[in-house]
């Protein structure tokens, strides 16, 4: 008998996630005959049964699309707002998996959904999952979709930036996307040229910045481009966050709603939205220049996906039906190489990629001048 798929978009959107839902979807009714249905707005969509038909019309079209025909949501099959309350609807996914005859259900997202599908593989359901987010911090996989069109943008953004900080001889602060990982700040910092790039996995000196900044003003360049990934923090503030931790402040979450790791503390003066602002003011007055913010922000999620990206996602879309008629379920559907491999959940669930301190990228920064603040 035909088999019947179900797949939903959970999470942030990034760009690629239709051109993985053609991919996945047309391989599994042109290639091997199977029925394939859509859920609505991630989990949320699955829990409350709201389907969408997708067949060769609505899969027509949409490679080059930014966003998610199906819609997306952050909420957590374990822990979803219901009337008021916050309740566990695994049971309720559960049915609604199985009222719907499926198979398969395809889960594309980033960590948060590699979580989520675990949860639905101890329930007994048959789960692959796809990799995506800008972020491109997710363990097991060389790359994820949505990585380079985020990369692309930012990087256009720093070119823009490198005219008006030279013609007012600013420094122009550019904060990118990355709360735990800096690959999108480090990649778009090097091929834009940045002269600082700050990331998470190297807390920085305010006071080593500001120095590299001074001595490219002796040297006839007083300007300074500093990309900082939203998560990047210095060493005084973890030199405030171990005060505080002395304090006995440990159990706090941050304004994002993260809990406390090994680097933080709740400090109020220590939150996210504060952070690239904070980190401004002080080089403008370590250095005596003018300095302005840049927020890039959810503009680098948004659009069409790049060309790398409608290839990775095509092939990860096309690799994933290729699982499902094998009967290989509970895994992840990795990049590797040109080619992919299947992951197994556990294996990847709740791991993030972070980018070593030995990554070439960091060597080749550090050889042409960059400065990390460290």
């Amino acid at each position: 008998m035909s088999k019947y798929i179900g797949i939903l978009t959970a999470g942030g959107d990034s760009p690629g996630l239709n051109a993985a839902i053609r991919g996945v979807g047309k391989a599994v009714l042109g290639h091997y005959g199977m029925h394939i249905v859509g859920f609505r707005d991630g989990f949320r969509g699955l829990m409350e049964n709201r389907t969408a038909p997708l067949d060769g019309g609505q899969l027509s079209g949409i490679l080059t699309v930014g966003g998610t025909i199906l819609g997306t949501s952050r909420d957590k099959p374990h822990k979803m707002p219901v009337g008021g309350k916050i309740l566990n609807m695994l049971d309720t996914i559960a049915g609604n998996y199985r009222d719907n005859h499926l198979d398969c259900l395809v889960c594309l997202g980033g960590g948060g959904t590699l979580k989520n599908a675990l949860r639905l593989k101890q329930m007994g359901l048959n789960v692959i999952t796809l990799p995506k987010t800008i972020d491109n911090d997710v363990a097991g996989t060389d790359i994820t979709f949505g990585f380079d069109t985020a990369l692309g943008i930012a990087t256009e953004a720093i070119d823009r930036l490198h005219s008006t900080a030279h013609s007012h001889h600013r420094i122009i602060v550019v904060e990118i996307m990355g709360h735990r990982a800096g690959w999108l700040a480090l990649g778009a910092g090097i091929a834009g040229g940045a002269d600082v790039i700050l990331v998470p996995e190297i807390p920085y000196d305010v006071d080593s910045v500001a120095e590299a900044i001074r001595a490219r003003a002796r040297g006839g360049k007083p300007f300074s481009i500093v990309a900082v990934a939203e998560g990047a923090v210095s060493k005084q503030d973890l030199a405030a966050i171990a005060a505080a931790r002395a304090k006995g402040n440990k159990s706090a979450k941050l304004k994002d709603g993260r809990k406390l790791d090994d680097q933080e503390a709740d400090a109020a003066e220590l939150l996210y939205a504060d952070r690239t602002l904070r980190l401004a003011k002080s080089l403008e007055a370590l250095t005596g220049l003018e300095a302005r913010v840049t927020i890039l922000g959810h503009v680098q999620r948004g659009g069409a996906p790049s060309a790398a990206d409608r290839l990775l996602a095509t092939r990860l879309g096309t690799a994933c039906a290729d699982l499902i008629a094998k009967g290989t379920f509970g895994v992840m559907v990795a990049a590797k190489g040109d080619g992919t491999r299947p992951v197994k959940l556990e294996d990847v669930a709740g791991k993030v990629k972070t980018v070593p301190l030995n990554h070439p990228w960091i060597g080749s920064a550090r050889r042409v001048g960059t400065n990390f603040g460290d």
